[in-house]
């Protein structure tokens, strides 16, 4: 069984942005931890599936919010780097390398 460990920095990335869309609209926080929580039992089934964004991560897009997950997959481990909004700060995440 793969392990999945989140970053400190990504997990205030999504508790943030669930907080902000919960408080837009109530349950919509809420779909957008789903859409994650299935992005990551996307990455355990299949590690390889994001795509490649350096040499050392890739990254999900999620369907219904402007954010990927970015992760790093080793082949015991999941490690998510960052919940990334896609059009902010593009790249800010890499130093968490």
């Amino acid at each position: 069984m793969i392990a999945v460990r989140f970053l400190p920095a990504a997990r205030e990335e999504l508790l943030a942005a669930v907080a902000y869309y919960e408080e837009r609209q109530p349950g919509l926080g809420a779909r957008l931890n789903a859409e994650v929580e299935h992005a990551v039992a996307t990455m355990i089934a299949y590690p390889a599936i994001g795509s490649p964004i350096t040499r050392n991560a890739r990254r999900i897009l999620l369907n219904r919010f402007p954010y990927s997950v970015v992760y790093r997959a080793s082949s015991d481990e999941i490690v998510v780097i960052a919940v990334a909004h896609q059009r902010r700060r593009p790249g800010y995440w890499r130093r968490r390398t």
